[in-house]
């Protein structure tokens, strides 16, 4: 039988706490192994707690969510982390993303989907919530920089093999890696193998920034 993915759950707001380790506790697949009420905790928490995931809200009083991220990516071997929150505004889920955060959720996320957020996550794939990844393919159009952007992504995205180019294409399309070895009739071990050589040939630190690079480099070709 597998382990549950082990969870700690970052929230200044107390009953959200309480609700998220009720419906959590309820699941096999995830155990709450701790709590902590500020982005200043955070380091403590993960050092005592050693999770899996780290739930994550991003509006909190002291250090928040982002200030936070930033904290554990100073570490040799950071959980992977998981955005919940109600702050949902595009420019705080770009920042989220871009600073490493392997999955965004809001709060009204039905149960089963955050359960099954947490196993991908963890799992080494990411989870974007439909609403929020819509806006967010808009929003990466309407920035400052995004012709810039663009056109690194055209040759980030060129730089890779023709494989990776076809992998890293379904990622941008949503795909689980079950799903994309499915489509390019490969293993799912293989998948896995060649997302670790993209994101260490991208300099990237998960699947949803090569996700982002695809998106900027599929807007550069329509323009």
């Amino acid at each position: 039988m597998n382990q549950p993915t082990r969870v700690l759950i970052v929230d200044d707001d107390p009953l959200v706490r309480a609700g998220l380790v009720m419906m959590l506790g309820g699941t096999d697949q995830v155990e709450v192994v701790g709590e902590a009420s500020d982005g200043s905790e955070v380091l403590a928490a993960v050092d005592r707690h050693r999770p899996d995931v780290v739930l994550l809200d991003l509006r909190m009083p002291k250090v928040d969510g982002l200030e936070a991220m930033a904290l554990l990516r100073t570490q040799p071997s950071p959980p992977r982390i998981l955005v919940l929150t109600t702050f949902d505004t595009d420019d705080q889920v770009l920042r989220a993303l871009r600073a490493g955060a392997a999955g965004f959720l809001v709060k009204d996320t039905p149960p089963s989907d955050i359960v099954r957020a947490i196993e991908l996550v963890a799992a080494g794939e990411s989870m974007l919530s439909p609403t929020v990844t819509r806006r967010l393919i808009e929003r990466l159009a309407g920035e400052a920089d995004s012709d810039a952007r663009q056109r690194r992504a055209v040759e980030r995205l060129a730089s890779l093999s023709e494989r990776d180019r076809q992998i890293a294409r379904e990622i941008g399309a949503g795909k689980p890696n079950a799903a994309i070895a499915e489509e390019l009739h490969l293993s799912v071990a293989t998948i896995k193998s060649h997302v670790s050589s993209m994101l260490a040939e991208l300099g990237f630190e998960n699947r949803v920034q090569i996700a982002l690079m695809v998106q900027d480099a599929e807007r550069a070709a329509e323009d």
